[in-house]
Order: structure tokens, then sequence, then C-alpha cells
């Protein structure tokens, strides 16, 4: 078999074998064929795409390429939560305490944040000393003490998706539906939960822009799951405007911590019961999505889920206090009101100008070597539909740097479009695919 062969059988538009997607996959992990014939592959599935069981054999033979993560010592019914990516997105450190409340182990690895969209890993470090790097042993015991555990991907799992995204990144391939859907679940099914909720974001701030990309992503994701023995759901929501109102590490930990206290936003509350209903019944804790909803706000009224995300940053080496008194959070030396300059309602608030504002004030990373600035960000005070009177506060802008503080403010005055009123309210929960 050369991969020379299977170059040009993709490129004239026929399905690769399962062999040939495994010797294809299994040579460019161990440095056997080169980068430049990976490209022109990758360039042959983008143009002429791949069926459902070649992608299913891609994700399998990606999730075969390094190390699997056995969580079998962990007890009960594992569930994991994959986010496509978004502004303000803070649900793991809402839906996991809740999940960990009801009796039934969130495990997740996370990831950290790349350009305007925000890493979980990094918003919990915002809180002092707390660990992200977990032996699998240590993962796996917290897992069992608390059922709630998040760290970053340890060991080798999944050393194909490393290479070929970063391949993918640099040769215009990255905005392929099979390419993606591997990318994505390969690591979420190196990681044996029994169950997986996909949150998928569509809009302005997403990587999927239309709800028609978003439908088919998501379907090929539940496929690949489902094809592979994990009961695997997803739910399409809404990016169009960040999630909740706070853009920023630590502004996003001390919002989460609110929610659990119960005064989040309702947004973002809405998302994390209809995500987490879906993942008591998939672990069988509900009878049906209105059961897990009751169970689920019930862990916020008794403050359960709250003691369960002290007592994860316990376990993993974080200053609990920082979880009882928020204002120990890294603080920003300035803030910036921004008051609206007319009076209607906002009529949009674009997700991806507001992310890429936070990114200038130093809150995302440009590259992987960008050091963050986990003090610094946006809380916006008006958000889509709100009634804005003139001189009222729109956003209030935490900045370590004065000049680009003024600066987002200037941009932020022109990302609120404030008008007459919407004709219909916006659309938080799209599509759920079983």
């Amino acid at each position: 078999m050369r991969i020379y062969d299977i170059i040009k059988k993709k490129r004239d538009g026929l399905s690769l074998s399962t062999e040939e997607i495994n010797y294809f996959i299994s040579n460019y992990t161990k440095g056997n064929i080169p980068d430049y014939q990976v490209s022109a592959l990758l360039m042959a599935i983008f143009i002429n795409k791949m069926n459902e069981r070649e992608t299913f054999d891609l994700t399998k033979a990606m999730v075969d390429s390094g190390d699997t993560f056995d969580l079998s010592s962990i007890r009960g019914i594992k569930v994991d939560k994959h986010s496509t990516g978004g502004v303000g997105d803070t649900t793991t450190l809402i839906l996991g305490p809740m999940i960990a409340a009801a009796g039934v182990p969130f495990v997740k690895m996370s990831g950290r944040g790349l350009g305007h969209t925000g890493g979980t890993l990094d918003k919990l470090e915002s809180i002092k000393g707390f660990k992200v790097e977990l032996t699998n042993e240590e993962f796996s015991k917290i897992a069992n003490d608390v059922n709630l555990a998040i760290c970053s991907q340890t060991g080798n799992i999944t050393p194909a998706d490393k290479k070929l995204y970063a391949l993918r990144d640099v040769t215009a391939t990255v905005d392929n539906l099979s390419l993606i859907a591997a990318s994505i679940m390969s690591k979420k099914l190196a990681i044996k939960s029994d169950a997986i909720i996909l949150d998928v974001k569509v809009g302005l701030g997403a990587f999927m822009k239309s709800l028609k990309d978003a439908t088919k992503l998501a379907e090929e994701m539940v496929r690949i799951g489902s094809s592979y023995g994990r009961e695997t759901v997803a739910v399409v929501t809404n990016m169009d405007e960040p999630l909740g109102r706070t853009i920023g590490n630590a502004l996003e930990v001390e919002e989460a911590i609110n929610t659990l206290n119960g005064k989040g936003p309702d947004d973002l509350m809405e998302v994390c019961l209809t995500l987490g209903s879906k993942l008591l019944v998939l672990a069988k804790k509900a009878s049906d999505e209105s059961n897990g909803r009751e169970i689920l706000l019930g862990t916020i009224q008794s403050g359960s889920a709250l003691e369960k995300f002290k007592q994860m940053v316990g376990l993993q080496g974080g200053d609990v206090s920082y979880v009882e008194d928020t204002s120990l959070l890294p603080k920003a030396k300035y803030i910036i009101e921004v008051k609206s300059e007319k009076k209607g309602f906002v009529k949009s608030l674009n997700a991806e100008q507001i992310g890429e504002c936070a990114l200038i004030l130093g809150a995302g990373r440009d590259t992987k070597e960008t050091k963050l600035d986990l003090a610094v960000g946006i809380v916006l005070n008006k958000k889509v539909d709100d009634e804005v009177g003139k001189g009222e506060t729109l956003a209030y802008i935490h900045a370590n740097n004065l000049e680009k503080g003024n600066e987002i403010k200037e941009r932020l005055l022109n990302i609120y479009n404030i008008g007459e009123k919407n004709p219909e309210l916006k659309t938080l929960i799209y599509r759920e695919i079983h």
C-alpha cells in the first residue's frame, strides 16, 4: 500500500477503504509519511468529502493512534460534555457540579482557549493553586470521591489529531465536516465515558455560522458516538451573542459561582438545564427531562452543586476561599463604563467581535504561547432584546492597560446595535439530535 495511491484515489472522488484510512493515520502518526503528502490528501478530502463510513473509520483510526483513558475504576455511569466553542461559555463549570450533586460522575478532559474562544482550564486557573494536570490515578480518585473531575488531556491521547489539526490549520482544510467531526469525537471517544452530550454552537461567535451546517455537524457526531456504542446526544445552541454576561477568565469563574448560588444569568442557566437534564436521562438518574430539570434545580437550591465545585477545587489543589469569596479572584486595575449614546432596544450584539475585544485586552490567546491576563474582560450590562436609555451603562470593561481599555470602549459602542425592538425574541435552543 502506498500513500501516493491513496491520495490519487481520493483526488478522483472515490471512497477510501478502512485499511487505507488505517494505513494513512498509523503511518503519519509514526512519521513515515511526510507533511506534503498528507497536505495533498487533506485537500482531496476537503474538496471531495468523506462518506459516513469513511468518517467513522477516520475517527476510530485517530482514537487508536494513541492511548485511551479507561474510566472503569470510577463507579457509576460516567458522563462527559463537549462544546464546539463560543464566547462567555462557562457551562462546564456549572453543569459539572450540578450533575455531580445529582449523583452522576461528570468526568471531563478540557482544553485551553485559542483566539476569541475561552478555555475551561484557563478559567479554572484563575483560582489560586488549581491543578489541571492530573495522573490517571488522581483523576479517578477525585471522580470517585466527589463525582467531579476536570483536567487537561494526559498521556498520549489522539496524537494523530494533534498532528493533523496543526497541518489543517496551515493548509486551509479546517472547515470540513468529516475532519471536524473526527477531530472532536476522537478526543471524546478516547476517554471511555458512558454518555456524551454535545453542545454545538451556531452563530456569529461560533465556528459554525449557519444552522444548516451546525445541524449537519451535530448529526454526524451523534452518528459516530452511537456507532461507537456510546450514548450520544447533541443540542444546537445560539452563539450570535455571548452566553451569560461575562467574557474573561476570572470574570467567568465568578459568574459560574454566582450561578451555582442561584444568581446567574437566565440564558446561561437555561443552556445548563437543557444539557444537564438530557445527561441525567442518559445516566438513568431521571425518568425524563422534566424530572431531570427538577433534580438539577434542587442541587442549586440546596447548595449541593456549589459544594461539589468547592470539593473539586480543594482536591485539585485550589484555594477554596476563592470560591467562598470571589473578590479574591484576579482583579483588573481599571473598570471602564460604556454608556449608551441613544435610547432604544439592543437589536444585536456580535459575539465574535466582543470575543476579539476580550482578546485585545489580554483575555485570550493569539497563539498557543500567548500569556493570558486572567483578570481582564468585559461584563455585559445589556444584552439582545434589553431596553436601553440614553446614558445607561451598556457594559463594563475590566482592563490592566488604560489605552487598550479606552480603545475597546469605542469598539463596544459600535458593536452594540441599538434601535427598534426586534419583532421576535431570540431563540436560545435550536435543535436537539438523538
